[in-house]
């Protein structure tokens, strides 16, 4: 086998993540200057890109447990409601995230408490001049999306200390235990994530997940696929693309079943009627689509199946790009674009 295209180390890291996940739990113990949880309307989490979706897997894993509403926004202005019943728990892996940044400030201005998540940078000192708790990304990611896990915990931890998230710690471990044991088999000589991504080829994916974790983990396969492997992906909900993208199939499939591969992710906690809907619209875009591909989550918990379908479409995007001998780390047109909208 050629040796694979990495400078910057992504497929360690991205393997990395259940020590990932140890490591951010051991390096958080009781967290202080956190408001009281009767004093809080609404919890919002502040974070773009690969830091905002650290925030959407700890939402989403603290949705089912949680008294109050938790919203993942990405912005410059935050929304109306923010103000002094509200928490914000920011997150930006170097703490210099430009829309982060003016959003927390206009937060902060409105009264809102905060907690920082961050290895440094602007957002720290904004944090520690508003006397916040700030809490670290802990390791040295070659990048943000390979710090999932140094993102997503200490904003869990803060949720389970809020008595938002009981059990968080529990969730998390029993999360470790499920991606060791992946991680195992995606390094295998039988890695279905290779399958997987021999089956994708050079079509595009579509990947539909139902309930929040599948949601959550679809979005994050199309990110993965975006980044690592530099190729167009596209995903949408379930129950809610019966009712709008389904319906788009019923032209073109002499083009469609040329370019795109339908991706279901399924798990444990889909709703019965979620699960039905999977299966007609398997049965209705058969001939719509290039391959039809299911992944089952396993894990003992929402935490762990959440995270072992997201550990999953990290390693067939890197599939993806070892087999066109790209390299999944840099992301040079963010860079560009970055340079631009600096000049």
């Amino acid at each position: 086998m050629r040796e694979r295209l990495d400078t910057l180390g992504m497929w360690d890291a991205m393997m990395a993540l259940p020590e990932q996940l140890e490591e951010s739990m051991a390096a958080i113990g009781q967290i202080s200057g956190l408001p009281n949880t009767a004093d809080l309307e609404h919890v919002i989490i502040l974070g773009m890109g690969d830091s905002g979706f650290g925030g959407d897997v700890a939402a989403a894993a603290a949705r089912p447990f949680s008294s109050l509403p938790i919203v993942v926004y990405g912005g410059y202005l935050p929304p109306s409601w923010v103000g002094s019943t509200t928490l914000v728990i920011a997150i930006s892996a170097s703490g210099t995230t430009e829309e982060t940044l003016e959003s927390l400030e206009a937060a902060v201005e409105s009264g809102a408490s905060l907690v920082a998540v961050t290895a440094g940078g602007e957002l720290e000192t904004l944090a520690r001049r508003a006397a916040a708790p700030v809490l670290p990304v802990i390791g040295s990611a070659p990048m943000p999306r390979a710090a999932l896990g140094a993102m997503a915990v200490p904003a869990m931890l803060t949720l389970e200390q809020l008595g938002l998230f009981p059990g968080a710690r529990n969730w998390i471990g029993d999360a470790v235990d499920q991606l060791k044991l992946r991680r195992d088999e995606l390094l295998s000589d039988k890695s279905p994530a290779k399958e997987i991504a021999r089956r994708v080829g050079r079509t595009m994916p579509i990947v539909y997940g139902g309930g929040v974790i599948g949601t959550t983990a679809a979005k994050r396969w199309k990110i993965a696929v975006n980044h690592n492997a530099k190729a167009p992906a596209f995903w949408a909900p379930m129950p809610e693309l019966c009712h709008n993208e389904l319906v788009g199939w019923g032209q073109h499939g002499d083009v469609t079943r040329q370019v795109f591969t339908e991706i279901q992710l399924r798990h444990e906690y889909e709703h019965p009627q979620t699960a039905r809907r999977f299966q007609y619209v398997e049965e209705k875009t058969l001939e719509v689509m290039s391959d039809i591909i299911s992944v089952e989550a396993k894990g003992d918990g929402p935490v762990a199946q959440l995270l072992d379908l997201v550990l999953m479409g990290d390693v067939v995007s890197l599939e993806m790009a070892a087999s066109e001998r790209l390299d999944p780390g840099p992301l040079p047109i963010v860079d560009d674009l970055k340079a631009w909208l600096d000049a």
